[in-house]
């Protein structure tokens, strides 16, 4: 059957319209995807801060214990459980007995406690003392220092210092 004349100019129009759509459209290839994970261990960890315990002027006459009080400041990943430990100190290394000194043979007693009540002892744990613990929440969580310098110690007038060490267990 012979194609009539407005049979091959709509066929003609048809595929002219197909040349431009075709050159009109983006070259298409062949794609391909994956997957990758993305991963992290978060590792149970602490940071622990101190501020100076200072009790200023000590007076053995005064007839009652100087106090004064400092922080220890933990910071922890949340979960984590930890305690905290003062250790006896550089002077007496005796966390029942701790001992400033003024750098010769004298001494000056104080305990650091974890009440204001000064009734316990914080120490390592071991003895009559005992530590503090507490679960990190990822925020700065701190613990207070209650520190007694017991009245009637008549040492010569000096400056007297100790140094502490704060241990946190996680």
């Amino acid at each position: 059957m012979p194609l009539s004349r407005i049979s091959i100019a709509i066929f003609g129009a048809g595929v002219a319209f197909l040349v431009l759509l075709c050159l009109a459209l983006p070259a298409q290839g062949a794609s391909i995807s994956t997957t990758f994970a993305v991963k992290a261990t978060v590792l149970a960890s602490c940071q622990v801060t101190a501020s100076d315990l200072d009790f200023g002027n000590y007076a053995p006459t005064s007839g009652s214990a100087t106090t004064d009080a400092t922080t220890v400041v933990v910071t922890c990943t949340n979960g984590t459980q930890y305690t905290v430990a003062l250790d006896g100190g550089s002077v007496a290394h005796d966390v029942g007995a701790r001992q400033m000194s003024d750098g010769n043979s004298h001494t000056l007693a104080y305990g650091l406690y974890t009440t204001a009540g000064f009734t316990t002892a914080w120490g390592d744990g071991t003895g009559a003392t005992t530590t503090v613990s507490g679960t990190g929440d990822g925020s700065a969580q701190p613990a207070t220092v209650f520190g007694q310098l017991p009245a009637g110690q008549y040492v010569p007038a000096a400056p007297y210092a100790d140094q502490i060490t704060v241990t946190v267990t996680y």
